[in-house]
């Protein structure tokens, strides 16, 4: 066996011992990347290892991951959750269970702000749970759908995810991958409301309030200026970069929230160490996962995995078929940064070889993986869910079922119809897909 793919070999059985034993998983990949120096030149690994954690942070689009993760915080703090709640009682007020569609829209919204899907499901559950606890819902209904809709963030933009993804795709528009994620996004929210009002329906769960014109256009009044347009649109119009963009939505929301004055100074110190340390995490895992990558090339791990599964079926409906099922499985025991970061340069070429557009194989991948966000050991939003509900993960686990179905058609739908991902980039002039827009593999 060749030297390089020892390496290869130790440090991916490496990683899998660690993980099993408990291991985070940023400490996994650092630790078997270490490992690759014992059958390396000293010399040799040393410099390569120094010089691929480098080139791994040093992206001018990694930046904007910082950034969007602190307007996120401050929007957080700021009570701009409680503003963004009622525009989504406005949207979902007439639909049966209200409170739960409420949830479920007010997800989307600060989920699309934050980036973050951990921080929608934990502020709006940490709102809504009361009052719908009050209304007679269920808690594990009012969990289920809290945590099913979480991940809604993750696709709609900004999202961090995506930025990761753009960094090692290479050439992939950042703008083109937040305007892809809109479709997929909104398709999964609107798919756990369906759920969520069937449910509904069925447990009696109706509305109490009653709104009023004057009251619509007063809820919108304070709540539109809370939804970031004036930086989606700068990204749009060319006036900013996404990095640029995020830095001004960090002084949006820490100006917007000092309007409001539901943010003070002293406030602050404690809202930047969580920014840091949220960044410092993803930031470490791009580090270590830039020296793995360079150990798979190196022992030309993608191109053998690449062989195999030509070598199972030259049609891109089974390769992608296997592909969604090893990124659902790898989603259940890993967070979805690092598994961007691993399998990106695995998958990507395939797809590229039968014509798939590296923006629509981004959305799919970052769905496939945001499903694993739902699901035990590690699922972030799943554990996030049901503390702040205040209930047991197994209680959950059946109120969640439907809306694992319903997402799996939903990304199916995301993998084989390009339309869903490309139509949207396409006439903003981000992409030049030419390819079918209505089945992948055909045109």
């Amino acid at each position: 066996m060749e030297q390089a793919a020892i390496a290869a070999l130790v440090m991916v059985v490496a990683i899998v011992i660690m993980l099993a034993l408990g291991f985070p998983i940023g400490l996994a990949i650092g630790a078997a990347a270490a490992g690759i120096m014992v059958i390396l030149p000293f010399e040799q690994a040393m410099m390569t290892a120094a010089k691929r954690t480098f080139t791994g942070a040093n992206s001018f689009s990694l930046l904007a991951i910082p950034f969007f993760v602190l307007a996120g915080n401050i929007m957080n703090n700021g009570g701009i959750a409680k503003r963004l709640i009622g525009c989504a009682k406005i949207i979902a007020h007439k639909l049966p269970g209200a409170l739960a569609q409420t949830n479920i829209v007010a997800n989307m919204l600060f989920g699309a702000i934050s980036g973050s899907g951990v921080a929608a499901a934990s502020a709006m559950g940490g709102i809504l749970g009361p009052m719908e606890e009050e209304e007679g819902y269920s808690k594990e209904y009012s969990a289920a759908v809290n945590i099913a809709s979480g991940p809604t963030g993750m696709m709609i933009p900004p999202s961090n995810i995506m930025i990761v993804y753009s960094t090692v795709a290479g050439s992939v528009s950042i703008a083109a991958l937040f305007m892809a994620g809109y479709i997929p996004g909104i398709l999964w929210g609107v798919g756990c409301m369906i759920v969520a009002g069937v449910m509904a329906k069925k447990r009696g769960y109706v509305s109490k309030e009653k709104y009023n014109a004057r009251l619509i256009l007063k809820t919108l009044w304070q709540g539109i200026p809370s939804l970031l347009l004036i930086v989606i649109g700068g990204i749009l119009g060319g006036v900013f970069t996404a990095t640029e963009g995020s830095a001004i939505a960090v002084v949006y929301s820490l100006l917007l929230s000092f309007i409001y004055r539901s943010i003070k100074v002293k406030d602050l110190p404690k809202i930047l160490l969580a920014s840091v340390k949220t960044t410092a995490v993803v930031e470490f895992l791009v580090c270590v996962s830039a020296i793995m990558s360079w150990v798979m090339s190196f022992a030309k791990i993608p191109q053998m995995i690449s062989d195999a599964m030509l070598g199972i079926s030259n049609s891109p409906i089974i390769i992608l078929l296997i592909m969604n099922v090893i990124l659902l499985l790898v989603g259940t025991f890993m967070d979805p940064t690092p598994a961007v970061l691993i399998f990106t340069p695995i998958f990507l070429p395939i797809v590229q070889s039968f014509g798939m557009h590296p923006v629509h194989f981004g959305l799919m991948m970052v769905m496939n993986l945001c499903v694993g966000t739902l699901t035990p050991p590690v699922g972030a939003i799943l554990f996030a869910g049901c503390r702040i509900a205040n209930v047991k993960i197994q209680q959950v686990i059946k109120p969640l079922l439907p809306y694992f179905g319903v997402v799996v058609v939903a990304l199916l739908f995301v993998t084989f119809v390009p339309f869903l991902s490309m139509i949207i980039p396409n006439l903003l002039g981000l992409t030049k897909y030419a390819g079918s827009m209505f089945f992948v593999g055909l045109g």
